[in-house]
């Protein structure tokens, strides 16, 4: 077997791993109450851990057989592995709409990564490396800091999703780069040192915002963005500090632009769907069970408290200072 195949083969598997990792992260989130340190009394959030750090075994065994260029695209199949196993395994109905918005945001990233030239090093230099790693921290929390900001829970789960895909995507960066130390130049661990605690502090980061993320947001929208961000953002170091430039000219400048609007489009559509999905009608007001209240069809099952004058089937409320009775 080549080092290409064996690269391709050990990103299919991580891409299964990190898949299943998020949809254990979405349940966990689903189903925890009590504060943002709540899903690490959990169980299932630590599967979820073991499981991306597989994930990320495997990806780091990759970039180690194969170039950064085509080990982070297909990353991308996270997004196409997690949709079907959520429907099979947790019974999570993916529709027309989410599998529409996963195809465009994993289409224009493919577009856009297939698109960036190879890099002319495979390794960041020792200088850049704590301004790279500076400035995405700094970009991580600021994006963390205005999701505190946003009210809608889908929102805030993409801007986290944003954030955790950068910090992963720098993890990634930092890897090849210490894999490269590695095998190529035989660095030491006392050299190596530095690199590794930037790479846990990526890692650790980027499990806290996409547990974060996936709070009341669903599954295809924060993990859909973490898939882009993730690739992107390691395509933009090698741009940056690698020496990578778009192929084809100013040609496939544009094109990667239109492949980027795709991808983003792609995120629009599944945040717009999963907000139109579990949307609550205005007047439906969450209230205690009770006789004097009714059943609202939705995706929350709520019960509201009946208008003064409301009617039921065969039955007339009217509201009176001792309460509703039957006319």
């Amino acid at each position: 077997m080549s080092a290409l195949v064996a690269s391709v083969l050990l990103c299919l598997v991580s891409a299964v791993c990190y898949a299943g990792a998020a949809i254990v992260q979405e349940r966990v989130a689903a189903t925890s109450a009590g504060g943002a340190y709540a899903p690490l009394r959990r169980p299932g959030w630590w599967a979820a851990v073991a499981l991306t750090g597989l994930g990320a075994g495997l990806h780091v065994v990759a970039l180690a057989y194969g170039p950064l260029s085509l080990v982070q695209p297909l990353g991308a199949l996270t997004i196409v592995f997690a949709l079907p196993m959520a429907a099979l395994f947790v019974h999570r109905p993916v529709g027309a709409a989410g599998w529409r918005g996963a195809f465009l945001a994993t289409a224009g990233l493919a577009g856009l990564l297939s698109l960036t030239g190879p890099p002319e090093a495979e390794s960041i230099d020792g200088t850049q490396r704590p301004v790279l790693a500076a400035v995405v921290l700094a970009a991580v929390a600021l994006l963390a800091l205005a999701a505190r900001w946003v009210r809608r829970p889908v929102v805030r789960g993409v801007v986290l999703a944003t954030a955790a895909g950068a910090a992963f995507g720098m993890g990634s960066v930092f890897t090849k780069a210490v894999a490269e130390d590695w095998t190529t130049r035989g660095a030491g661990p006392v050299v190596l040192a530095p690199s590794l605690g930037i790479i846990a502090l990526f890692a650790a980061a980027g499990m806290l915002l996409s547990q974060a993320s996936y709070r009341g947001a669903g599954l295809a929208a924060p993990l859909a963005t973490l898939t882009v961000v993730n690739p992107v953002v390691a395509a933009a170091v090698g741009i940056v500090a690698l020496g990578e430039a778009f192929r084809y000219g100013v040609t496939g400048g544009l094109l990667a632009g239109a492949a980027g609007a795709v991808a983003a489009a792609g995120v629009v559509a599944l945040t717009i769907q999963h907000t139109t999905r579990t949307r609550v009608p205005e007047f439906a007001v969450p209230v205690l069970r009770g006789p004097d209240a009714v059943r609202v069809p939705g995706p929350d099952d709520v019960e509201v408290p009946l208008l003064p004058g409301a009617r039921q089937p065969g039955r007339c409320l009217v509201c009176t200072p001792s309460g509703p009775k039957s006319d």
